[in-house]
């Protein structure tokens, strides 16, 4: 939860940075986020290269396993085309392409703005936060409701890190790994599915 709160204040933060005109133009200016993408998709890279037991449900993963991760994209995309219709101003793609992100909220919304705009952009932070904000709460009532694997559908990409802790604690260890391999599957995903996306 800490770490939710921190980046919706840096977030806010930003935001009124901007409004006040803190930074030097060419910061503004400038498109800078490709690199910090390229940054961030380096360190993503070496935490999968790093973890031999990801590595391994990679190179022998189980098929059962890769349900969840195709659940979280089905029960997404299931979401947004049932959800489109009271979205004002958002076509289906930019829909479907912003809840893409499945929690990922760091690349999802630089992605996004480099291919669509900042509002989109914007659109797609919030609610990929809001996922993860989302599951870190409510994974308790998760867990009792809807069952044990329902919270690493719930938080989504996020579940190989910053929710796996909740995960973890209301699931049961052994489901660790199951919130491991769906979480990188998504992050591996979102990239490509976003891009796919706004290229139909």
């Amino acid at each position: 939860m800490k770490s939710s709160v921190k980046i919706l204040a840096a977030f806010s933060l930003g935001i009124a940075a901007g409004l006040l005109g803190f930074f030097p133009r060419i910061l503004i200016d400038e498109d800078l986020s490709i690199y910090f993408l390229y940054a961030l998709i380096f360190f993503v890279g070496i935490g999968v290269g790093s973890n031999e037991k990801a590595l391994k449900m990679l190179r022998k993963p189980d098929l059962r396993m890769l349900l969840i991760p195709l659940g979280v994209v089905a029960g997404t995309y299931a979401g947004i085309i049932a959800l489109y219709p009271f979205i004002p101003g958002v076509n289906l793609k930019e829909a479907l392409a912003v809840g893409s992100g499945f929690g990922y909220y760091s690349l999802s919304s630089i992605l996004i703005t480099r291919m669509s705009g900042e509002l989109l952009g914007v659109a797609a932070l919030i609610s990929n936060i809001a996922r993860e904000i989302f599951t870190l709460i409510f994974t308790p009532l998760i867990v009792k409701y809807c069952g044990k694997v329902a919270p690493i559908m719930s938080g989504g990409a996020t579940a190989t890190d910053t929710t796996l802790p909740v995960i973890t604690k209301f699931s049961g260890k052994e489901f660790a790994l199951y919130a491991v391999f769906s979480g990188m599957t998504l992050t591996l995903l979102v990239p490509i599915l976003i891009t796919l996306l706004f290229k139909l």
